[in-house]
């Protein structure tokens, strides 16, 4: 599949990312540069080019990606320089919790009346694991607490069939080896977690249902409290975690010929150094290493945003066979995409990215095709919600204007 994603920036001919199977990509660059309006080409080029075969879902803990659902009419005139025009993309919004907890109403009509569905987003709890369940809380899995709460959690998981926080609230009751303080401790911690509104007490509902394909599934995290074993890493975790088991199912009955259920993913995550930062363990981490180590096998892709990518954890650097990166001036930054030079580069890629110098120019390093780049990102077909400028200031550094 070939995604057109710019002009070369020397003899402005049409640059294109070829891509097959599932593949591990870093998209990077300072504040300003482009880093997550290059997101969002990627992402239409995606359903573009793969509409009913790929299934996009955008991480999305800023709360700027459901402006997707519109064209982007203020570039009309440079998308018609390209020969493309503005068009909006169906958008999906899911958000965990309770909607009228989330938003504000008029919000909520102002969304809809776009043509955003928006969708509550409930977590199961027997969709985490007892050793997941102790890291949510905190607690050290050798200690009377942790013993008794892993205790609970696996006695409720071999029953095999789903469960929801009351379940572990009276398996914890029912437990004649714990004490009573730690018995007290963990009541009181499970009752705090029914309190953030986020777990389902109802039917249970396997997480691959609730994407679809041919839509932008975005993840809306910006209503959530960020942190380490904050709410954010915990969604990310548990929809990691259950999609790469269902597409494993999957891929193996593709390999006999059979019906798949759940097409390919792109997990695509903006503010990526939240998720998988650089010596600091969190509650999403591990499944999203996993992601990128072992995803290629049963079809799941992952890319990663951020400002920093010297914040981003080396295991997940070191996997990434695409490369986008605008402009970066940090050293840090700099040398930590400066370590993923290859040889079939000609050069070190901060070379690469010190020949960088306008708003939009990138340079694209496809590490299956043994290729580098220097191109400018075409604009936009959708309209793009993250700026931090005034239109008037943006369109002025702006070199699609």
């Amino acid at each position: 599949m070939k995604l057109f994603l710019g002009q070369g920036t020397q003899d402005a001919a049409p640059a294109y990312l070829n891509i097959g199977g599932a593949h591990a990509a870093l998209i990077c660059g300072k504040r300003g540069s482009g880093k997550s309006y290059t997101l969002g080409v990627l992402v239409e080029e995606l359903l573009s080019g793969a509409a009913d075969d790929i299934i996009p879902i955008l991480i999305d803990p800023m709360g700027v990606y459901h402006t997707m659902v519109q064209g982007n009419t203020a570039q009309q005139e440079s998308l018609f320089q390209w020969g493309l025009s503005a068009k909006g993309f169906p958008v999906r919004l899911l958000a965990p919790g309770q909607l009228s907890a989330l938003y504000d109403p008029d919000v909520l009509s102002a969304l809809e009346q776009r043509g955003v569905q928006v969708v509550p987003l409930e977590l199961n709890p027997s969709d985490l694991s007892p050793d997941g369940w102790c890291d949510l809380f905190d607690v050290d899995i050798n200690k009377p607490l942790g013993i008794a709460l892993f205790r609970a959690a696996q006695r409720l998981q071999r029953q095999e069939r789903p469960y929801i926080i009351p379940d572990l609230v009276q398996a914890v009751e029912r437990d004649g080896k714990a004490n009573d303080s730690s018995k007290e401790a963990l009541l009181n911690r499970l009752e705090a977690a029914r309190g953030w509104q986020i777990f389902s007490e109802g039917e249970y509902r396997p997480t691959p249902e609730l994407f679809v394909p041919g839509a932008v599934n975005v993840l809306d995290l910006s209503r959530l409290e960020p942190g380490s074993r904050g709410l954010r890493n915990l969604t990310v975790s548990i929809i990691a975690r259950n999609l790469f088991r269902a597409r494993a199912d999957a891929r193996l009955r593709e390999e006999f010929g059979l019906a798949s259920p759940l097409p390919r993913v792109w997990m695509l995550i903006d503010e990526a150094h939240q998720f998988i930062p650089k010596g600091t363990a969190t509650l999403a981490k591990d499944q999203l290493i996993r992601w990128a180590k072992e995803g290629r096998q049963p079809g799941l892709s992952l890319a990663v945003a951020s400002q920093q990518p010297s914040a981003i954890d080396p295991e997940v650097l070191s996997q990434c066979d695409i490369i986008l990166s605008h402009k970066l001036t940090s050293r840090d930054d700099v040398q930590a995409l400066n370590s993923l030079s290859q040889d079939y580069m000609g050069g070190e890629l901060r070379t690469f990215i010190r020949s960088l110098n306008r708003t939009g120019e990138a340079v694209m390093v496809n590490d299956e095709m043994e290729t580098v780049q220097m191109l400018r990102i075409r604009p936009r077909r959708s309209a793009h919600g993250g700026s931090s400028l005034p239109p008037e200031e943006e369109n002025a550094l702006d070199l699609w204007q």
